[in-house]
């Protein structure tokens, strides 16, 4: 499985980015998927979470209201649209898959992809 995550850019605190995860694999629907980001001189941090059937959907405390992950498994592509972006959202974004049909967000990731910017301009 590899992953590619698109969409990384600089924007100003307020406004919105929508980052994009393909998946080279044959089935996406076989796997959760979730974003995390770190942040220079940070460690990586979850940020959201899709179970594999798009019924299930988890966020970290700091972005919930503001971002929302979504998927499209004929496309082999999820989402994480970013609304209201602050300065503190900065961060590279990763995407991972985990291969499970767990619904309860509890994941063990086993595939990443490289990361894509974000910059957030106060």
């Amino acid at each position: 499985v590899q992953l590619q995550a698109y969409g990384g850019g600089v924007v100003e605190a307020g406004g919105s980015l929508r980052l994009s995860c393909v998946a080279s694999v044959r089935f996406l629907s076989r796997y959760a998927m979730g974003w995390f980001r770190q942040a220079p001189g940070k460690e990586r941090l979850f940020v959201a979470s899709v179970s594999w059937s798009g019924g299930s959907t988890y966020y970290a405390d700091s972005v919930k209201g503001r971002f929302t992950i979504s998927r499209d498994d004929a496309k082999k592509t999820v989402y994480l649209q970013m609304d209201t972006l602050k300065p503190e959202d900065t961060a590279v974004y990763y995407c991972a898959a985990d291969l499970t049909y767990a619904e309860d967000g509890i994941y063990d990731y086993d595939y990443w992809g490289q990361g894509t910017e974000v910059t957030v301009s106060s």
